[in-house]
């Protein structure tokens, strides 16, 4: 008996380490065991090797060393970004602009604000899931203190204009959060051509370690203390370094953007080939969001008319496949998809929808495989399912 295949295809929920990642990162599990915060030789050493890194992911990012703090992952970058901004400029202002279809760091971390006396505009996106310009500036106002909009949106993969709003925002003295933690090391990222003053990071998106992050603010602008505690971070963030993962991102991130081109012209060709397969063999399947440059290389977010996304995944992973059915931080909501929903897609489909994202080490054999089983578990579920019954369709 041949053993079963094994496709890994969540990349956007998480990659694996990169081996020559964790190669750099072990020495710092025991061999370098000080703490980066002493003063002796053993902590000199760990925090060279934090402040190594910090260069890594500032260059990584065309930012100034001093402008990166490490943090516990996205998350957390994005609770600090927004509430410390948010905060430190209240005298200003309480309003605060977002878009629809965040990430439930974003949205939850401003629902918390809400509850504390800030006022928040949740801007509605396109059909693609794109927000608009225009929106961001009619629902700037005088005591609109901070936009934030993320890059690239974890589930359909859609590009947001953050060049765009950051210019716009600037001339109206406005500060900008973007959360890229989808986009680095998926596409070029530069905070400089982009102009935002703070831009949230998560390594293992990049086949860096879980749990840990980095948070860039822009030089020159107050933001609140995220952690009371020690010194580490300029007072900033209490807590002893993770030296172990800290080297770990600084060596993913060089690693990602050296190889992003690559890369992404890889992934986007799997995933191209993989799309037009499943919207060329199987019957009513609808694409969510943008295509080509307007969208993220390795996503395809595609919704199966008349299934649950939960019966296609299980089915899938018995196989030996691995996807989403949305975020993987809200994989457990039986609720549908807010992006979706957002993107005007009817409750009905957004049920039926699941996230494939590819990566480096996904082969065209992979597709191959996913589309065949896609195909069979797409026909033996509507044969169960009364709604494609009544709809009276043929199957693939």
């Amino acid at each position: 008996m041949s053993e079963q295949r094994k496709v890994y295809l969540d990349h956007a929920a998480s990659t694996a380490l990169d081996p020559e990642v964790l190669q750099k990162m072990l020495p710092y599990f025991s061999v370098v065991s000080g703490n980066a915060s002493s003063q002796h030789a053993w902590g000199r050493e760990a925090m060279a090797a934090v402040d190594e890194a910090r260069e890594r992911v500032a260059k990584g990012l065309n930012a100034s060393p001093n402008e990166i703090y490490f943090t516990s992952g996205g998350t957390e970058s994005d609770n600090w970004a927004i509430r410390g901004i948010a905060e430190a400029h209240a005298e200003k202002g309480k309003h605060i602009i977002t878009s629809a279809v965040e990430h439930h760091a974003v949205l939850h971390t401003l629902k918390a604000l809400e509850q504390n006396g800030f006022e928040v505009t949740y801007l509605p996106v396109d059909r693609l899931g794109r927000v608009s310009v225009d929106d961001v500036v009619s629902a700037i106002r005088k005591d609109t203190t901070l936009i934030t909009v993320m890059l690239a949106n974890n589930e359909v993969g859609t590009i947001q204009p953050i060049r765009e709003i950051a210019r716009e925002a600037k001339k109206r003295g406005v500060f900008v959060h973007t959360d890229a933690v989808q986009a680095v090391g998926a596409i070029p990222v530069d905070v400089k051509e982009l102009g935002v003053d703070a831009l949230s990071l998560s390594a293992h998106k990049f086949y860096g370690p879980k749990g840990i992050g980095a948070l860039f603010v822009r030089n020159g602008l107050k933001i609140g203390r995220f952690l009371n505690g020690g010194g580490q971070e300029r007072t900033m963030r209490g807590g002893t370094y993770n030296t172990p993962a800290i080297v770990g991102l600084g060596y993913a991130i060089e690693k990602a953007v050296r190889d992003l081109q690559k890369n992404a012209e890889y992934v986007s060709a799997l995933r191209d080939e993989f799309v037009k397969r499943v919207l060329s063999e199987i019957e009513y399947v609808d694409l969510n969001g943008d295509v080509g440059e307007g969208r993220l290389p390795s996503n395809a977010n595609i919704g199966f008319r008349y299934l649950e996304g939960e019966s296609i995944l299980f089915t899938l992973d018995l196989n030996g496949i691995a996807v989403s059915s949305g975020s993987a931080c809200s994989s457990g909501s039986l609720d549908p998809s807010h992006v979706l929903l957002a993107m005007g897609v009817p409750a009905e489909r957004a049920h039926g929808t699941i996230r494939f994202s590819f990566g480096k080490e996904n082969t065209f054999e992979d597709v191959d495989y996913v589309v065949e089983t896609l195909k069979q578990t797409v026909k033996k579920l509507r044969a169960f399912s009364p709604l494609f019954s009544a709809r009276g369709g043929s199957n693939v």
